[in-house]
């Protein structure tokens, strides 16, 4: 055989194995994807009679969209929860993560228009933007306030859902008992800076020359839009240090992307539309939120209203956000800071959540509340 030959056998032989890897992958994926939530059961294993655990989709202002509903009872509370960055669902991290909300509340998780399962690929661009979402807000709140016969229900949204919580909480204060801000961002513009100058300072302190390096390359900029350099940087810089999604999740790889595939709830299309949903809807909208000033937008609510934050939050600045409280004229307000926790508290210390859930924010109180 000629050396031309032995190289195209050796060629079509690699081909093969790669092709044969990729049909594996995909078998294995399909096997892990049934896209059925699984029941709710107690401690012995049965099936909770009352219980809710399901995956439907609802018509919200002319477009389909995708939740999650997890109770052990649908008498109980009803929490809605608005998920953070622009199109990042995070039903997935509770499989890691579990909150035990379901145990005492309806909780809801939404995947909002553009994003998981919500995610339609021949929807208008001009559909996903701040007051699409903050009108898709109110109407998912009705249709669970009908549903589920409750006068009000509560609110929690998470870092970039925060912007549209907090502004849905403002314009129908009457729907909701109390409005939950985790990881509530202000300005995230100024946010990225701070984050920025403490990235470099712990770097240095860890004598890391070459992230010192990268991060002097790539400062941030308190205008719109900030340097893809920054951006391409920075989730893998906060998640080294601890300082990112949670604390013990130090590669947004493994921690994030692995673990939406890992996801049995969703179909393998539904997993790979959080991740189109998600590029489509940063590409779109995440110049716009940066720039966008909270504590200048909204300066009173009135509705009772709670803030959850990690100590070691960076993603969003922990000062910036507990400042913004203090000034925040409303009738009942807490800030509760996270000793253990980074950016997503009620998945790293879901018992102290729980806790203050309990004890302040059904009450309509803040007696467990930090000192503003």
């Amino acid at each position: 055989m000629s050396e031309i030959g032995k190289a195209g056998r050796v060629m079509l032989i690699v081909l093969s194995l790669v092709v044969g890897c990729i049909v594996v992958a995909l078998g294995i994926l399909l096997v892990l994807s049934p896209g059925h939530p699984s029941p709710l059961r107690d401690k012995s294993g049965k099936v909770l009679a009352a219980s809710i655990s399901e995956k439907v989709h609802v018509e919200i202002n002319g477009s389909q969209q995708g939740m999650f509903i997890k109770s052990s009872n649908p008498s109980n509370p009803v929490l809605l929860f608005l998920h953070g960055g622009m199109g990042m669902p995070e039903y997935f991290l509770s499989m890691k993560y579990p909150t035990g909300l379901e145990d005492y509340m309806t909780v809801v998780w939404w995947d909002r228009r553009g994003a998981g399962l919500s995610y339609d690929p021949g929807a208008p661009p001009d559909t996903l933007s701040i007051e699409q979402y903050v009108a898709d807000t109110l109407a998912v709140t009705n249709h669970l306030r009908a549903r589920f016969h409750k006068d009000k229900i509560y609110l929690m949204a998470h870092s970039g859902g925060t912007l549209i919580g907090l502004q849905a909480a403002a314009q129908a204060p009457e729907l909701y008992h109390a409005y939950i801000g985790v990881g509530q961002m202000t300005h995230q513009l100024k946010s990225e800076v701070l984050a920025y100058e403490y990235m470099l300072s712990r770097y240095r302190e860890a004598g890391n020359v070459s992230m010192v390096r990268q991060l002097q390359a790539a400062p941030p900029t308190m205008t719109a839009p900030l340097p893809a350099a920054y951006m391409r940087l920075r989730d893998k810089a906060m998640h080294e240090l601890g300082v990112g999604t949670t604390r013990d999740m130090k590669s947004v790889m493994t921690g994030v992307f692995l673990a939406s595939w890992l996801c049995p709830d969703y179909t393998l299309m539904e997993k790979l539309n959080i991740w189109r949903g998600k590029f489509s809807s940063d590409a779109r909208l995440w110049d716009k939120v940066i720039a966008m000033d909270l504590t200048k937008m909204i300066t009173t609510l009135d509705v009772p209203t709670y803030f959850f934050h990690g100590k070691y939050d960076y993603t969003v600045s922990y000062p910036e956000t507990k400042a913004y409280l203090g000034l925040l004229r409303v009738t009942v307000k807490g800030f509760y800071t996270f000793d253990q926790s980074a950016h997503s508290p009620m998945f790293e210390e879901p018992s102290k959540v729980r806790e203050i859930m309990a004890n302040d924010v059904f009450t309509g109180t803040n007696a467990l509340a930090d000192r503003l």
